[in-house]
């Protein structure tokens, strides 16, 4: 037994001498923060990180590691390999964060590697799904066109879901009804029921490993549409059960339409999309609970960050946040000139969000301190906003236009195009994002469309992260970007050419932070690699973590 002890010992030292080999870094992150590669590269901590047996912690809010930018960083179009292991605790009220990134914003150079989790509009559209992403800034992103939605005139919803893209309608006509439809690649859409009567779908969020939606009758006067003859009343919440399955999951008090659905301390939230406002919390089967609202106006868009829900509302033009039992009313947001708050984005660890009626998104600095970041073209209102490989995108109306935010000395809005061109309506709506296959999706009115771009290359692994320990990879091979999860291979990007990505850049590489939101969990074992490493070799990571 001894003999056979140490024959198993000798071969697991040759299998990790061998996943070694092109090794240009290795942070343990046991007992302390340093790099333990070959090279020793210096490593600055931010905020409190500290090193423990268990791995590092990282407080979602202040903390990561920065290294400087060096030779052995500057990857040019080589190949390379990151290897980390990652537990994001399921409980947080916070996005999960970026784990790896070394990208220059201004000239969109770089990689980065995170765990998003996005808020668009009235749907919780990404819930725990890994990105991968490269891009070098030569690029322009095209739309690709998905086709219309069933019957739609409005995708009022998306989310992804099992490693599925679901999309929710607004379908006007008198015997017709809010449809959800599964993405089935080019512009084919799999019809997955109506969960109600009423003719519109208007919200989703992923609950305890489940898809639920939220039912509304939706006044299509609103976006300066004629109304719809369907007199069937919505808000209520469902479940999905499968194939065109949906469980009723209740009734929300005195609510015709869901303007907002939200995870938070552990349970699902709704909101009212037209008065009387209303703000409830799911307690199961179909009970839902009535719970305070801020100064008696309606909470539409929602999202967690920092142990806070924060809220917009069509009352007025501020944002609330509430802490399970009470909300503070954050303060106006901008001039008095706007009167209504739509969206939310998490950008470098910062909150944005955009308004009506000056089209500008504006820079959460704190209660009632709110900078201005300019204005998105001529338009009068801004909708789905989300980060999308290192860049912040929002949609808007009337011209249904899609601007990326450019985070130079001079901060402004490059426009992409429009994605609507109905002609001869006064609005056209961006309305709701969300990244799925390594692409950003948009949902429109009045085309019922969902278009798609690229920023980069990208790849995502479109399932939640399980919570406890993950071991990850992150590969460039070739022509291809793949992602590893607990050694087995999940997702590959599609094929780009090589020579495009250029990625050797002076920012520093950051652990624990990128262009969304600082890490909320614990980190182990990360390394850095100057090839792309074989499966053989991930496998042999993955078990030793």
């Amino acid at each position: 037994m001894p003999v056979l002890r140490t024959l198993i010992a000798f071969q697991i030292l040759l299998a990790c001498a061998f996943a070694d080999d092109g090794l240009v870094a290795h942070w343990p992150l046991k007992g302390d923060l340093k790099d333990h590669g070959p090279r020793s590269l210096p490593t600055k901590p931010h905020g409190a990180a500290v090193a423990s047996s268990d791995g590092t912690k990282f407080d979602g809010q202040h903390d990561w590691l920065e290294v400087p930018a060096a030779d052995a960083l500057k990857l040019g179009t080589k190949d390379f390999t990151v290897s980390l292991s990652v537990n994001i605790d399921g409980g947080i009220d916070d996005l999960p964060g970026d784990l790896l990134s070394q990208f220059d914003p201004v000239k969109r150079r770089g990689w980065n590697l995170s765990v998003k989790q996005h808020a668009a509009t009235a749907s919780q559209a990404n819930t725990r799904t890994l990105h991968f992403g490269i891009d070098n800034g030569r690029i322009e992103p095209k739309w690709t066109d998905h086709g219309r939605v069933g019957n739609g005139m409005f995708v009022k919803a998306l989310a992804v879901f099992d490693g599925q893209l679901f999309a929710g309608t607004c379908e006007s006509g008198k015997d017709q009804s809010g449809h959800v439809y599964r993405f089935a690649g080019g512009e084919k859409w799999i019809d997955c029921g109506s969960p109600a009567l009423c003719n519109a779908v208007s919200g989703f969020a992923v609950f305890e490993g489940k898809l639920y939606a939220g039912v509304s009758k939706y006044r299509l006067a609103g976006s300066a549409q004629q109304e719809s003859d369907n007199p069937n009343l919505g808000g209520k919440i469902y479940r999905y059960d499968g194939e065109q399955r949906w469980i009723d999951c209740g009734q929300l008090p005195e609510t015709e339409g869901i303007g907002g659905l939200v995870v938070f301390q552990g349970k699902l939230h709704a909101g009212s999309l037209y008065k009387p406002a209303g703000f409830f919390r799911y307690d199961g089967g179909k009970t839902w609970t009535s719970r305070p609202l801020p100064n008696s106006k309606r909470v539409e868009a929602m999202c967690v960050h920092n142990g806070q829900l924060f809220a917009s509302s069509y009352d007025e033009a501020h944002i609330y946040r509430y802490d399970g039992e009470s909300w503070t009313d954050c303060g106006q947001v901008g001039p008095a000139e706007n009167t209504q708050t739509y969206s939310f984005a998490i950008h470098h660890g910062r909150m944005y969000v955009g308004t009506w009626r000056t089209g500008k998104v504006f820079r959460y600095d704190g209660d009632n301190r709110w900078a201005d970041c300019g204005r998105l073209g001529e338009e009068l209102e801004v909708m789905g906003m989300l980060v999308h490989n290192g860049g912040l995108f929002a949609g808007s109306l009337p011209l249904a236009e899609v601007f990326r935010f450019r985070t130079d000395a001079d901060p402004r809005w490059d426009s992409l195009g429009r994605v609507d061109l109905t002609p001869d309506v006064m609005y056209r709506r961006a309305w709701t994002m969300a990244e799925y296959q390594g692409r950003l999706f948009v949902g429109t009115l009045p085309s019922g469309r969902v278009l798609s771009i690229a920023a980069g290359a990208n790849v995502t692994h479109d399932h939640s992260l399980p919570t406890g320990w993950q071991h990850i990879v992150a590969q460039r091979a070739g022509r291809e970007l793949k992602l590893f999860l607990n050694g087995a291979p999940v997702a590959k990007s599609a094929v780009f050419n090589s020579d495009d990505y250029d990625l050797s850049t002076d920012e520093p590489l950051r652990i624990g932070f990128g262009p969304t939101d600082y890490l909320h969990g614990r980190l182990r074992d990360v390394r850095l690699f100057d090839r792309a490493i074989s499966p053989e070799a991930i496998k042999t990571i993955a078990e030793a973590k």
